[in-house]
């Protein structure tokens, strides 16, 4: 009886869960810079120091 690892290794490689890896994190990028530009649009008056723990913050909700 062999084990999982060997017949694994027989197998061709698939790209498709680095590609769905690579989409999730593109599409998270693209989310945080249209929420900081949202978060500018709304409110003009806040300065890159007050908007980094808000950008902050929403990334580690993501």
């Amino acid at each position: 009886m062999s084990d999982g690892n060997f017949n694994r290794a027989l197998l061709p490689s698939t790209p498709y869960a680095s590609g769905i890896k690579m989409g999730r994190q593109q599409m998270k990028s693209k989310a945080v810079t249209a929420f900081q530009d949202t978060i500018k649009e709304k409110f003009p008056t806040l300065s890159d120091e007050e908007l980094q723990p808000i950008v902050k913050s929403f990334v580690s909700k993501l």
